[in-house]
Formats: structure tokens, C-alpha cells, sequence
């Protein structure tokens, strides 16, 4: 009988710029946390982990701290340091320490990854970037820990899934790109989640992964794509999906439900009001947020649900959900004197804008018509993101000066709120999901005032309650 000793793996994280967790963060500290992650999955792959300490950008000490784990390992595990970068170093190491096998793969994420034998021991340079990391040693290094003890790596089941959007792909490379999932009528469809390499919650929120080969420009929306799976089947039928515009909120039910209900699931995807209302005219969510305002009327969401829905026999209950304040998100200090939606006219200003669709989008577009002011003129009102956490980010890093979002988004990344315009936020939910048992749950933790969900939306800033849980129209 053969018998085989479990390998042994070392894991180096570099960069200068890394911290340990715990540490009093500064400017430009990032949390090292990749480390973890890895070796939880060797670990799982059966692996004995060494986590070695951070090494700073030092090529001479990161040679010698790689020198001295592969006396004592199988093989070494550096993290950062494998792309095209003056101080990437790596690759350079690699070849002198032993041989260079293998430098690039096309692969998205993670195309920088090397791979090398020094002493004949294996040596891999997994990129930086965390989902880049998880995803390479995932397809690179678990296989190979599994088949150093003389086994095949599990194989995870799969699943056809219905597309809910259309998803480009580079030709040269396969993709691997991240999907929720959730049971709608009788499909399972799958959401393509962000698809940015350091976006961490594309992996937490991830049901499943939808390979895209190379030389192929992607899927069409509403097309039909195997999923490898990573949550187990009964999860997928256990998951209310919503789709439509963001909300925090939206995130902190999520959280909420999945306490009370441990085996229920929340899925959110942030496409916009537009998007959401699409999504539900092609059965392909649960509910959607919106906040549709009707520039006729001044009411919201009602005008875009009878063209969008009722129109094609869709009846759908509109629940209040949460009325919010938007305004504009500056920095500190707001040092541009930013009052009003005519300062966004200014030579000194840029802006960032919501993508197209979204009600926030809507909304400007209304208030700068009804002021007559030339959007053209706004320098960045193209550039586009897609969550009110996005467009804070991009003020926050001095991208952009300003953009039009909600107060708990600027709390949450510490910036001042220029209050300017109060809205609805509604749930349009089907009828035949309304009266589901799946949403029954959900329902009842919106409507229930001592559950606390009411009372920790209030305590995010900016938000009223006072029609959380009514239903405001059957249409």
C-alpha cells in the first residue's frame, strides 16, 4: 500500500505596503489578509501551512526568505510580486534560484502567475489582487496539493443557468467569471457579479463560477451557461433574488434575514431601476428596488411599472420600502464650496455620474432639465459607476470632486453630504412571489417593528421608515 505524507506549503505575502490585521492603519496600509485565505484552502486541500511573515518590496531578502522555505516545504507560495512591475521580483528569483517554467497564463483573473522548481521544489508567484489570488490557486495549486497525496481534486457539481445580462469577455483569454444564483419560476439564473480583480465581495457572494473560453466574445443575456458550482444545490432554492437599484438597506436585510432565517438567502444585484424592472418583465428575479421618478407626475415608480410590466401582464405590489435623501458626496471640508447642483457647471469641478437607468441617474437628469442646465457642460458626467459605494469611492480617492449619491454612502467612507432632494425607495415585487412562502420571511422582518431591521436602517443616516413594509399600490 502506498502511503502519502501530506505537503507542505509556505505562503510568503510582499509589499511594502502590507500590515499585518490589527495593525493602526495609515494611508496607503493595506490589510494582509491573502495569506489567510490561502491557506485555509490548502488546508482544506490537506496541506500542512507554514504562513511566513510580510516581506517588504527587498529583492535580497525576499531571495533569501524563499531560499530558506524551500529547505523546509514542497513548495512556496509567493503572494504579489508576479506581474510586469519595477518592483515585481518574483520572476527574476525563480530563474535564478532554479527554473523559470512559466510566466503568464491566459486567464482572467489572474493572468501574471509564475511557476517554477528550485532544489526540486515547486515554486508559485500567485498575484496580489485577492480575487486574482484565490482564483489562480484555485485552478493552479489545489489540483496540484490533491494529486501530491495520490488523488484526484473533488469535482464540484454543475448546473444550467439562464443568464440575466449579457457579458463581454477578452478573446484571448478564458474568463472565469463569478455568478449568484437563485431559483425563479422554474429556472435557475445566474447574475454575473463585478468582475474587478480586487472586488473581494465578487468571491464572498459568489454561488458559482461560469467558465468563458477564449476566442469567444462572451454570452448573450438570457442565454443558457453551465455553472460550477460552490455553494451546495439546496442554497440555490433557498434564495430570494432581487435585482434593480442599490441600496445599503438592501445589504443590511440580507444580513438580517440570514440571522433569523440561517437557510434563507438574499441575493442582490445593483444594475438600476431600468435594469431591475427588465429583469422582472423576463421572470428574472424575486423583487426589485427602484426609484423611478415620473418627471408627469412627480410620483414615483407607478408611470415606469405600467409601461414596463402591466403592459406585458406582469402584476406586481409596490411596498414602501425606505424614503432617503440624496445629495452631493464631497470630502471633508468641502473644499471646492460645492451647494448646489449649478456648481456642478463650474471649470474647477468634476463630477461622477450613476450608469444609465439607474434612478439616481434619472433623477439628476430631471432636476438639471427642470433648472436648464447643460449636462454637456458637467465635466465627468460620462464617467459612470454603478453603486452609491462607487461613485464615494471615486470622491474619496480624489478621482472625481463630487458625485450625487445617498448620506449613509458618504458616511461609510467618511466623506461630507451637500442634502439636496428626497425620494422613494420601493421593492416592486410579482404577485405570484408576493404570496410565496420563499418571501414570506422577508416580508415579515420588513413589516416587523421590533425585529430592529427598522430601527438599523434609521441609524445608517438619511433614511425615514415611516412607510417600510406598506403596500402602496397593486398595479
Amino acid at each position: 500500500m502506498t502511503v502519502y505524507r501530506r505537503p507542505r506549503v509556505a505562503i510568503l505575502p510582499t509589499g511594502t505596503e502590507l500590515v499585518a490585521p490589527g495593525s493602526e492603519l495609515k494611508p496607503g496600509d493595506i490589510v494582509e489578509y491573502n495569506s489567510l485565505v490561502l491557506g485555509a484552502m490548502a488546508e482544506e486541500a490537506g496541506a500542512v501551512v507554514t504562513r511566513l511573515p510580510i516581506e517588504f518590496d527587498v529583492r535580497d531578502a525576499i531571495k533569501a526568505t524563499v531560499e530558506r522555505a524551500l529547505s523546509a516545504h514542497d513548495i512556496v507560495v509567493v503572494n504579489a510580486g508576479s506581474s510586469a512591475g519595477s518592483e515585481d521580483f518574483t520572476a527574476s528569483i525563480v530563474a535564478e534560484l532554479g527554473q523559470l517554467c512559466v510566466h503568464g497564463i491566459a486567464i482572467r483573473p489572474g493572468h501574471p502567475v509564475i511557476l517554477g522548481i528550485a532544489n526540486g521544489k515547486a515554486i508559485a508567484g500567485i498575484p496580489g489582487f485577492p480575487v486574482s489570488a484565490a482564483m489562480t490557486f484555485d485552478l493552479i495549486v489545489r489540483p496540484l496539493l490533491y494529486r501530491w497525496q495520490g488523488q484526484l481534486p473533488p469535482e464540484r457539481p454543475t448546473i444550467e443557468a439562464t443568464l440575466t445580462r449579457k457579458v463581454l469577455s477578452p478573446m484571448g483569454e478564458d474568463e472565469f467569471l463569478r455568478v449568484s444564483l437563485g431559483r425563479v419560476g422554474n429556472r435557475v439564473v445566474a447574475t454575473p457579479l463585478s468582475t474587478g480583480s480586487g472586488v473581494i465581495m465578487s468571491l464572498v457572494k459568489a454561488d458559482g463560477i461560469v467558465t468563458i473560453p477564449r476566442f469567444s466574445e462572451g454570452h448573450h443575456a438570457g442565454e443558457s451557461v453551465r455553472v460550477e458550482l460552490l455553494r451546495s444545490p439546496h442554497t440555490i432554492d433557498n434564495t430570494i433574488v432581487a435585482i434593480g437599484s442599490h441600496d445599503m438597506t438592501l445589504d443590511l436585510l440580507a444580513d438580517q434575514l440570514q440571522r433569523k432565517h440561517p437557510a434563507l438567502r438574499l441575493a442582490s444585484a445593483h444594475v438600476g431601476s431600468v435594469s431591475g424592472l427588465l429583469a422582472l418583465q423576463r421572470n428574472e428575479a424575486h423583487l426589485a428596488g427602484s426609484h423611478l421618478l415620473d418627471e408627469g407626475t412627480g410620483d414615483y415608480n407607478v408611470g415606469a411599472i405600467r409601461n414596463m410590466l402591466t403592459e406585458h401582464g406582469i402584476h406586481v405590489v409596490l411596498l414602501g420600502f425606505v424614503n432617503r435623501t440624496q445629495g452631493l458626496m464631497v470630502t471633508r471640508g468641502n473644499p471646492k464650496g460645492l451647494h448646489a447642483l449649478e456648481d456642478l457647471l463650474r471649470e474647477d469641478v468634476i463630477f461622477v455620474n450613476r450608469q444609465r437607468g439607474a434612478g439616481t441617474r434619472v433623477l439628476l437628469d430631471y432636476e438639471l432639465k427642470r433648472r436648464s442646465l447643460d449636462p454637456r457642460k458637467i465635466q465627468g458626467y460620462e464617467r459612470q459607476e454603478f453603486t452609491h459605494l462607487a461613485v464615494a469611492a471615486a470622491v474619496k480617492s480624489g478621482a472625481a470632486d463630487t458625485g450625487l449619491g445617498i448620506l449613509a454612502a458618504a458616511r461609510a467612507l467618511g466623506l461630507d453630504f451637500v442634502p439636496m432632494f428626497d425620494e422613494r425607495y420601493d421593492l416592486v415585487i410579482p404577485v405570484e412571489y408576493y404570496t410565496s412562502a420563499l418571501l414570506a420571511p422577508l416580508l415579515a422582518l420588513i413589516r416587523e417593528r421590533d425585529s430592529g431591521f427598522a430601527a438599523s436602517v434609521a441609524a445608517l443616516g438619511g433614511y425615514g421608515t415611516a412607510q417600510m413594509g406598506e403596500v402602496l399600490a397593486e398595479i
